[in-house]
């Protein structure tokens, strides 16, 4: 398989994982009342998971063979 394939498939499965994430029966876990350093739980679940797949984004792409 050439580089550009494998590295298409870990983008579409990091969308995926990222569409998982931020699907409804995982946001209800963190929607609830309370916050961590001032900052509601969703906010801050949100936050982390967003900066999460972009960090895995830009590993994969930057990534050498």
């Amino acid at each position: 398989m050439q580089r550009s394939d494998i590295t298409g498939q870990r983008l579409v499965a990091i969308v995926l994982l990222g569409c998982v994430l931020f699907n409804y029966p995982v946001l209800s876990l963190f929607s609830k009342p309370g916050a961590l350093l001032g900052i509601p739980h969703l906010y801050l679940y949100i936050f982390i998971v967003w900066a999460l797949l972009i960090g895995l984004t830009a590993y994969v792409i930057e990534r050498r063979g």
